[in-house]
């Protein structure tokens, strides 16, 4: 019998012990677009982008990749500065938040 009939997604990922590495992924893919798409919509091309960020083109690189979730927030604050946003942290709460 599967043990993960009935259960969503969310339930496996725990149980798997990959939900944090998960998140952090998707998140970092959501990060990447939305810089890459700014980019594109400014016409701004990477060699800019990285000198305007303070970075070489092959950290620029790591940045726009979306499996790569080794980016400093210092990186992330100066790339969304960069092409004229602002970056915005919120917490929510989880549902059935266990503190360690």
């Amino acid at each position: 019998m599967n043990k993960h009939v009935g259960s969503n997604f969310e339930d496996f990922l725990k149980e798997e012990g990959i939900q944090e590495e998960a998140e952090a992924l998707a998140i970092k893919k959501v990060i990447a677009c939305m810089i890459e798409q700014e980019m594109i919509s400014r016409s701004i091309p990477k060699t800019e982008m990285a000198r305007k960020i303070g970075t070489s083109r092959s950290q620029l690189d790591r940045l726009l990749d979306p499996e790569n979730t080794s980016v400093t927030l210092a990186t992330l604050v100066k790339s969304t500065a960069a092409i004229g946003k602002k970056m915005i942290i919120t917490f929510e709460d989880c549902p059935q938040t266990v503190v360690a």
